[in-house]
């Protein structure tokens, strides 16, 4: 079956969220978004390409970093409005020079860092 990114429940943004796995590890690195022509260049050329909300154009992930994300696997959730793209992240995934962005905890009340940036 032939797969068509219009088939996903965009919000009225046009977008979707992405959630960004580690395909061995398992672990979450990130959340970010796509519109339909991200999902199509995703899956075209094999390397995550996102939608920046703030700079309102394509963000293929590591362009600029090196901190790329490698396609292995895209999953699509059972409301279709949701992506998990399970990815062979090289570098840190997150924008602050960590591995991942849920790098912040909320324990009893108290926010803790729970990993600082990589060197």
């Amino acid at each position: 079956m032939s797969f068509d990114p219009t088939s996903l429940k965009f919000n009225a943004d046009g977008l979707l969220p992405v959630i960004a796995q580690d395909h061995r590890t398992k672990e979450v690195l990130m959340l970010a978004w796509m519109n339909a022509d991200a999902v199509a260049k995703t899956l075209d050329a094999g390397r995550v390409t996102y939608w920046s909300r703030s700079r309102q154009s394509y963000w293929i992930k590591g362009e600029s970093s090196g901190h790329t994300q490698k396609l292995v696997d895209l999953r699509i959730d059972c409301d279709r409005d949701c992506i998990l793209v399970l990815v062979d992240q090289t570098g840190p995934a997150c924008h602050t020079n960590r591995e991942n962005c849920f790098y912040t905890s909320v324990i009893t009340g108290d926010e803790v860092i729970l990993t600082e940036p990589l060197a």
